[in-house]
């Protein structure tokens, strides 16, 4: 008798033709072999572990992912895990170019995902850097030093939309760009909005 539980809102993701359509199936049924839940989550099938996020199938143009929450707090046996960008503090991608790349890393997978749960139920967190840890552009510095209400404004957004802003004024490589994005973004900093908010 099959015990994985899935979820008819999330079974348009595997229904859609694509590429990667194959690897999504089997990366679902690793991950619902595992005990976890089947949940929709920014448009991509989450697995849950009581309520908590554990893995995320995403796809890309050269890969597919099995990406976890939590992976940087994994040991990574099998050194598998990949930072996404440098930005990215927790979560580890595990990328695959095909089914047959999957279906040779079951066990391992199987593995990651019961370490991963084991993360959660011990209650472990990722150390975070500080805001004050992410580089300021001195362009944005400047914009800050200058005017006292956007620096106030600035100041009174929670920690994860100041560095959001921080990341993407710093992104830009020329300094004409970093000036746009800052003037760019200041009403909206004004208003007390995060970049996407």
């Amino acid at each position: 008798m099959d015990t994985r539980i899935t979820n008819p809102k999330v079974d348009f993701f595997f229904e859609k033709t694509s590429q990667w359509q194959q690897a999504y199936a089997a990366l679902r049924n690793i991950a619902l072999d595992c005990g976890l839940t089947e949940e929709l989550k920014w448009g991509c099938p989450c697995y849950t572990f009581q309520q908590h996020n554990i893995v995320l199938i995403h796809g890309f143009k050269d890969y597919c992912a099995l990406m976890f929450f939590k992976g940087a707090l994994l040991q990574d046996a099998g050194l598998m895990l990949v930072q996404q960008t440098a930005n990215v503090q927790a979560a580890r991608q595990v990328r695959f170019t095909g089914l047959p790349d999957i279906e040779a890393k079951k066990a391992a997978l199987k593995a990651y995902i019961y370490e991963a749960i084991e993360v959660e139920k011990a209650g472990l967190k990722v150390a975070l850097k500080e805001t004050r840890e992410f580089g300021m552009p001195e362009e944005f510095r400047q914009k800050l030093d200058q005017n006292p209400a956007l620096k106030a404004a600035f100041e009174a957004l929670t920690p994860g939309r100041q560095r959001g802003y921080l990341l993407h004024f710093s992104e830009a490589k020329q300094a004409s760009t970093r000036q746009a994005r800052v003037e760019k973004c200041m009403p909206q900093i004004l208003n007390g909005k995060g970049l996407t908010d």
